[in-house]
């Protein structure tokens, strides 16, 4: 994994995060980082549910829509929890 992967994982991450923050509704006090973190876990566990949901191709890896939805999906269900706590 190179430095462009990382950055590029922190970006995504935090567009999933202001999205996932932006349509639960309520007031989260979190920064730049909190809110990069909870889209990159979001993401991870959105990327979880879909291998529950469909077995992963092979030399697959390209982004799509439904990823981007399943890692919205998996930052709402993060934020969920991390409210509840």
């Amino acid at each position: 994994m190179d430095w462009k992967q990382i950055l590029w994982y922190i970006v995504i991450g935090f567009f999933v995060g202001l999205i996932a923050r932006a349509v639960l509704p309520g007031a989260d006090h979190m920064g730049f980082i909190a809110t990069t973190l909870v889209g990159i876990v979001g993401s991870v566990v959105g990327g979880y549910i879909g291998k529950l949901i469909k077995k992963p191709v092979k030399g697959g890896g390209k982004p799509d829509a439904t990823g981007i939805i399943l890692s919205i999906v998996g930052a709402i269900i993060l934020l969920v929890v991390l409210r509840s706590c």
